[in-house]
């Protein structure tokens, strides 16, 4: 069998057979890991015919190539058809503003620079395509804040994690919206939060936020319905419900009980369901609205939940790739016959949405009423789980037989397997960027800025065959420079921040890239340190946030007291040989740390407590040159522990931690109250021109 055939036809179909880990060292994907891969993409790859077939399908492909339903380009840049067009073809542009553009191709078959940004429509030759032509750059911090050199600070909250009264043991919109009020009056100009997408309202089976049903659709656990419907409505449910003692038991808990608060909330929307329903209510125009506009895809989403409500109900399958086949396809006759006979359930799944949805545009009102520049600021998973909704609903524009995770790299040397599914490069391009375009549209629709998980998606995914681990996983390419044009664009539209996690093994050019475009990296304080020296704050570039720590990362003072040293040790992650080497190297690394915090200014040369050396921490992170600061909660209130402990095994409570003080007041206690004045003091100093 020829391994320089089947290389060959592994670059065709967008696989990287050779690339270069987080070391800098070259790397090759094994000739056995690239047949999976081909296999697992629907090219078979086990024999030489197979190979061959394989890559004549790839290559008629190729020369049969026709102009695709959705074309990218930037502002004032011209079109090249040369491919599709002999030079003199007639078309018309219709501009989504709705001006009218005729003309010719000219001598080498380009369209004319088109200088209006947004989805216009191409008339060619008995055809039509749309044309999305891209500004050159996402908003700025400078644009949002309005001021020349603005440097901002927010805070990042894990949503789930925060408290108020009577909240029924989890954080939601009404605890978030008090957290905002609160940091605005502190000075913050935005809030960042954990991941809001749909999670499986049947059988959870997952806490994660970053292994959603969909990226198109919000958790509905977290809504506030009160805020949407009135205390005495909800109130009115619980009773119904006979829920009052349960939803107290689940509040004095430290640790969120989900499956306990799954169940109780579902049982509250279904009743205040029943009672919006029973009578004319005030919001069914509103609801009513909210449906229409959804369109297919809640549509679809809605109808999925039932489906697999249903399944989990009669105690069969919920994995839908497992569903009796009538009902694996959308558009099977099956499943709109299982429709007719449950509208009322795909009703209440739509009422659901309608008011996780109203409950975020409250919370993102109240911060733009509150002055924030910029306000909430979404978390965009990097993938989906693929038994869910948008896996159900988009089967050719998602990979189904692979999963997404990342080599060895400095987070996790072992590499990683998320075991979530990511878009096909070949179905977004076939559906004109559909599912895309749908997901930027709803992670921005209720929020100033989005971050985007694992930005290198962009570019390219670590793939892994089903059931594989990750070292026969391989790097699969994406169509970059659209999916960054319809981003420009989109957060154009939307007037929002973009944020890009970078943290792992970055292409070569990517972070440059993505700075050209307006879009932020991270740089995180106990990540900059190079050959035993912490990186001086002058040094931190002037296109990445900077923040102390990540979910996924020791709080500092967890770090200081190496609690992720012990935590890790105790799931099972690292040998007791291991774990003496962390401890040398932390015992180096705090050492360090107190250094640079001390030639800055924010540490004395004596010995200091754990205390001291987080404040000092947080304002040196405000004294970088970073547009923005984001302030992790656990840092604010000086947690030792982390929200997330990556790894196998249920041993650290993850996505399970719930704040003890309310959000209303966590940030008015003093010690939180001075750290938040030494950030905003750190960040007018850098400024220069801010001075509260």
């Amino acid at each position: 069998m020829s391994d320089a055939r089947l290389a060959e036809l592994s670059q065709a179909a967008g696989l990287s057979v050779d690339w270069v880990d987080a070391d800098g060292r070259e790397q090759s994907v094994a000739p056995e890991h690239q047949r999976q891969l081909l296999e697992a993409l629907g090219y078979p790859a086990q024999t030489d015919e197979q190979i061959e077939a394989s890559l004549g399908e790839l290559q008629h492909r190729r020369d049969t190539l026709a102009l695709g339903p959705l074309i990218t380009l930037d502002q004032d840049e011209t079109l090249d058809l040369t491919r599709y067009f002999p030079p003199g073809t007639p078309f018309v542009i219709e501009l989504e503003q709705g001006e009218r553009l005729e003309g010719r191709l000219d001598d080498s078959a380009r369209l004319p620079v088109i200088g209006t940004t947004g989805y216009h429509r191409l008339r060619i030759a008995d055809g039509e395509v749309t044309l999305a032509v891209a500004p050159p750059a996402c908003p700025s911090v400078t644009q949002l804040a309005g001021r020349e050199n603005a440097k901002i600070w927010g805070l990042s909250a894990q949503l789930y994690s925060l408290r108020r009264p009577h909240d029924g043991g989890l954080g939601d919109t009404q605890a978030l919206e008090s957290l905002v009020s609160s940091a605005a009056r502190h000075g913050a100009d935005a809030v960042a939060i954990s991941p809001m997408h749909a999670m499986f309202s049947a059988n959870l089976h997952t806490y994660s936020p970053y292994s959603p049903s969909s990226r198109l659709f919000f958790n509905v656990l977290h809504a506030a319905p009160a805020s949407v419907l009135g205390d005495a409505a909800v109130q009115q449910a619980v009773r119904t419900c006979g829920l009052g003692d349960e939803l107290a038991r689940l509040e004095s808990l430290d640790l969120i009980d989900w499956p306990g608060v799954a169940s109780s909330r579902m049982r509250v929307l279904r009743q205040l369901h029943a009672d919006f329903s029973a009578s004319l209510h005030p919001l069914q125009a509103d609801f009513e609205a909210f449906r229409r506009d959804g369109g297919d895809a809640l549509r679809q989403h809605c109808r999925f939940e039932a489906l697999r409500g249903f399944m989990d109900l009669n105690q069969l399958p919920v994995d839908w790739r497992v569903w009796p086949e009538q009902y694996r396809d959308p558009a099977s006759d099956a499943v709109e016959e299982f429709c007719e006979g449950h509208q009322h359930e795909i009703e209440f799944h739509a009422f659901a949405q309608w008011l996780i949805a109203r409950c975020l545009d409250r919370a993102q009102g109240c911060a733009r009423e509150a002055g924030m520049s910029v306000g909430l600021i979404a978390d965009l998973a990097v993938g989906a789980d693929a038994s869910g909704s948008q896996a159900w609903a988009r089967q050719t524009e998602l990979l189904q037989a692979v999963s997404v995770g990342a080599p060895p790299d400095i987070l996790n040397r072992s590499g990683q397997n998320w075991g979530v599914s990511a878009f096909s490069p070949l179905g977004l391009q076939q559906s004109g960027f559909r599912a895309y375009i749908e997901m930027l549209r709803a992670n921005l629709a209720h929020a100033g800025g989005m971050r985007i998980d694992h930005v290198m998606s962009m570019r390219r995914l670590w793939v892994i065959p089903e059931g594989a681990d990750s070292s026969a996983g391989a790097y699969l390419n994406y169509p970059s420079q659209d999916l960054l044009r319809l981003l420009c664009l989109e957060a154009e539209r939307h007037r929002a921040l973009i944020i890009g996690e970078d943290l792992g093994t970055v292409p070569d050019g990517l972070r440059e890239e993505l700075a050209q475009r307006n879009i932020l990296g991270m740089r995180v304080l106990l990540f900059e340190q190079n050959d035993g020296r912490f990186h001086p704050a002058g040094h931190w570039p002037q296109d990445a946030l900077a923040t102390t720590t990540t979910h996924d990362l020791p709080s500092i003072r967890g770090w200081l007291a190496s609690r992720d040293i012990h935590w890790r040790q105790a799931a099972g992650h690292r040998s007791d040989d291991y774990t003496r080497q962390d401890h040398e190297l932390r015992a180096h690394e705090t050492q360090a740390l107190h250094q640079v915090l001390q030639e800055h200014g924010h540490a004395t040369a004596d010995q200091m407590d754990d205390s001291q050396q987080l404040d000092a921490s947080i304002a040196f992170i405000g004294s970088t040159p970073a547009p923005l600061v984001l302030l992790p909660l656990e840092d604010a209130m000086a947690s030792s522990e982390q929200p997330n402990l990556p790894g196998p095994g249920d041993e650290h409570p993850n996505w399970r931690r719930r704040w003890p003080e309310q959000a209303q007041d966590m940030l008015d206690a003093p010690a939180v109250s001075h750290r938040l004045q030494r950030l905003q003091w750190a960040r007018n100093l850098v400024e220069g021109t801010r001075h509260e």
